[in-house]
C-alpha cells in the first residue's frame, strides 16, 4: 500500500496540487499556484503561493458538492492573523464545471478532472479513517512494515509539468547528523512536485524545497524514504538544522 499520494490540476495561468503525505494523518492538503505576468509560475520556495490544510469534516463537504448533492460549500480559514475564504461550486445546474476558489485563486475543473478529484478525495477519506484512528504503536507498525516491503510492479506516475523519469530504489534509514559546511543528509519523502521544486515531508514537516538545494546524483521515486543531501541555506530557512 502506498502511504503517501498527490495529483496536480495545472491550467494555462493556476494550478493546484491535492496531497495527503501519511494515510495516518487526519487531514489533507491543497496547494494553489499562479503564472506570474512575466510567465514563471509562483515558486514554493519563495514562500509564493497558497497552502489549504483541509480536515476530515472538510473533506466530507468537499465531496457533497462533487457527488452533487449540494451546489455548492464555502468556509474559511484563519491561520495566524490571515483569513482565507474558501469555496467549491458548480458553475450552473447542470453540475458539469467546478469552481475551487481559495483566496485569490480560482481554478476551474472539467467534469473529468472533478471525477477525479472525487475519486482521490473518497480514496484519501476511507484510508484516513482507517489508519489515522488506530492505535499510535499499530499505526507506526504498520507504516514501518510498508517502507521495508519493496514495491513490485509498481506503476509510475507522471504529472503535467514532470519531464525526468527517476530511478526506483529503496533507500536505507538515514541518521540525520552528516553534516559539511555547506549541506546536510537529511531522510525525507517525496509527495509532490512541480517544475522546479519539490513536496518533501521531513518526520513531522512538509515544505517545498526547490530541486536547485538538493545535491543527490540520483533521486529515488516518489513515496519512497530516501536520503536527501540538500543546501544547509534551505534546511535552516525551514528550522530543520540550528
Amino acid at each position: 500500500m502506498v502511504d503517501s499520494h498527490s495529483k496536480s490540476f495545472f491550467g494555462q495561468n493556476t494550478g493546484i496540487i491535492v496531497s495527503s503525505s501519511s494515510s495516518s494523518d487526519p487531514f489533507t492538503f491543497m496547494h494553489c499556484f499562479k503564472k506570474k505576468p512575466n510567465g514563471i509560475w509562483e515558486k514554493p520556495s519563495s514562500k509564493e503561493g497558497k497552502s489549504i490544510k483541509f480536515s476530515l469534516e472538510e473533506i466530507v463537504l468537499i465531496l457533497r458538492v462533487l457527488n452533487r448533492q449540494t451546489l455548492n460549500w464555502q468556509n474559511q480559514h484563519s491561520y495566524k492573523e490571515n483569513t482565507t475564504s474558501i469555496s467549491f461550486n458548480w458553475e450552473d445546474e447542470e453540475a458539469e464545471v467546478l469552481w475551487i476558489n481559495i483566496g485569490k485563486y480560482s481554478k476551474r475543473l472539467s467534469l473529468a478532472q472533478t471525477e477525479i478529484l472525487k475519486l482521490l478525495l473518497s480514496h484519501f477519506l476511507q484510508e484516513k479513517i482507517i489508519h489515522s484512528t488506530l492505535p499510535k504503536k499499530s499505526a507506526n507498525k504498520n507504516k514501518a512494515k510498508n517502507l521495508i516491503s519493496p514495491e513490485i510492479n509498481k506503476p509510475k506516475e507522471f504529472g503535467r509539468n514532470l519531464d525526468e523519469d527517476y530511478e526506483t530504489k529503496l533507500s536505507e534509514p538515514v541518521i540525520r547528523g552528516d553534516k559539511s559546511n555547506e549541506m546536510s543528509d537529511i531522510d525525507g519523502l517525496i509527495v509532490g512536485e512541480t517544475d522546479k521544486a519539490f513536496l518533501i515531508k521531513f518526520d513531522e514537516i512538509e515544505d517545498w524545497v526547490p530541486k536547485s538545494a538538493i545535491n543527490n546524483h540520483s533521486i529515488a521515486q516518489k513515496n519512497t524514504s530516501q536520503k536527501l543531501l540538500i543546501d544547509n541555506w534551505i534546511l535552516k530557512k525551514l528550522h530543520l538544522i540550528p
